[in-house]
């Protein structure tokens, strides 16, 4: 990445420090206990194509798949392929910043100091992610040894294998079971990459419109972010509590055109992650037994958070947005397939004009008035 006098906007070797110094320690387990597990989810992983791919009928019969890797990985691995990613999303806009930079004043004392606790803050919040996230399909970061890749440049799926465990404990659910449905959730937005081939340049595509869009003058970035840090430790000054409190991190960065893409990008979010609860929840009871008590549970602690901190946090990354996401998309997916079957749904994969809008996501019913009844008009 472009740095004037060796300095960046983001120092993303800190990101990475910081964030593995910060994370929590997974749960206690022995080495054996912790092989048998790697070696499960893996078989699981293995075993969720094939369910994954009859349920959803995405990919035809004789195609093969694309050979995305399944990567098994702790808290530290899921840091580094995240930072990897978002410094390969982010690489535009931070080169835009840099060259605004250098023409600035103070640009250097800027760029040494604003890199540094960029870096810092953005592994605070990584920290706090890392230990949370079951699964992943990431899709942006470069192949490295370390995080290969499919052979075209696609993603791999990562399956966090100790926040797995420790949610399996924490419901005191059947953990070969539940290992099961996590994989069946994650196979399902590996196989929505693999067999809509447009989707991850859509998805990059609408990204970088958004950035795009950003205000590039490095103050303001850091003026914002000294904003959205205030808010996260509850240093606003009296007086000062307002409309900004119930606003997200991403709320904070935001301008209007930025809203446009952001509802977009909701859409296709709420539908990738509804679309993998409704798949889980269809394929859950052939193939896992307890997959009412599971489906119970983890809703429960879904809507619960683990403490104040925990729901604060979560209110300004935005994630209370993403539990609605699962919500909102699972009754989208649900409610055309009831109307139109599984085959009806997928047109939802013809091409960007197909995927439903936000308020689509809300009212169903014109969704499957646009796509169905125009096309067959």
């Amino acid at each position: 990445m472009t740095s004037i006098g060796g300095a960046q906007m983001v120092d993303w070797n800190l990101a990475v420090a910081t964030a593995t110094r910060l994370v929590r320690p997974g749960p206690d387990i022995s080495r054996e206990e912790a092989r048998a597990v790697v070696a499960e989810l893996r078989r699981h992983a293995k075993a969720s194509e094939e369910h994954v791919r009859l349920f959803t009928r995405m990919i035809p019969e004789g195609t093969e798949p694309e050979d995305t890797p399944v990567l098994v990985v702790d808290r530290p691995g899921w840091i580094r392929a995240n930072v990897a990613g978002f410094r390969e999303l982010l690489q535009p806009l931070l080169a835009k910043m840099e060259s605004r930079r250098s023409g600035g004043p103070g640009g250097a004392v800027l760029g040494a100091v604003g890199g540094k606790v960029t870096g810092v803050e953005l592994g605070m919040l990584l920290s706090f992610l890392a230990s949370r996230v079951l699964g992943q399909y990431e899709t942006f970061a470069p192949a490295t040894r370390e995080l290969p890749a499919s052979a075209n440049g696609g993603g791999r799926l990562l399956l966090v294998a100790p926040n797995i465990v420790h949610v399996e404990r924490e419901l005191d659910v059947d953990p070969h079971d539940f290992r099961l449905w996590v994989a069946l959730h994650e196979e399902t937005h590996r196989t929505q990459f693999t067999g809509v081939p447009w989707l991850r340049d859509h998805l990059q595509g609408e990204i970088q419109t958004f950035l795009d869009e950003t205000d590039v003058d490095p103050t303001t970035f850091l003026e914002r972010l000294r904003e959205a840090a205030q808010s996260l430790s509850g240093g606003r000054p009296e007086g000062e509590q307002g409309e900004s409190d119930s606003r997200s991190l991403v709320d904070i960065v935001q301008t209007p055109a930025q809203r446009e893409v952001l509802g977009r990008l909701t859409a296709v979010m709420s539908l990738l992650e509804g679309h993998a609860d409704y798949v889980m929840d269809g394929v859950g009871p052939d193939v896992v037994g307890s997959v009412s008590e599971i489906r119970e549970k983890f809703q429960q602690r879904r809507a619960q958070g683990a403490g104040r901190l925990d729901q604060a946090l979560r209110k300004l990354l935005g994630l209370d947005a993403k539990l609605r996401q699962y919500k909102d998309g699972e009754k989208f997916v649900r409610s055309v397939v009831d109307e139109v079957g599984m085959d009806g749904f997928n047109r939802v994969w013809t091409s960007p004009n197909t995927l439903p809008t936000k308020a689509e996501i809300a009212k169903p019913a014109d969704w499957v008035a646009r796509v169905h009844r125009k096309a067959e008009s």
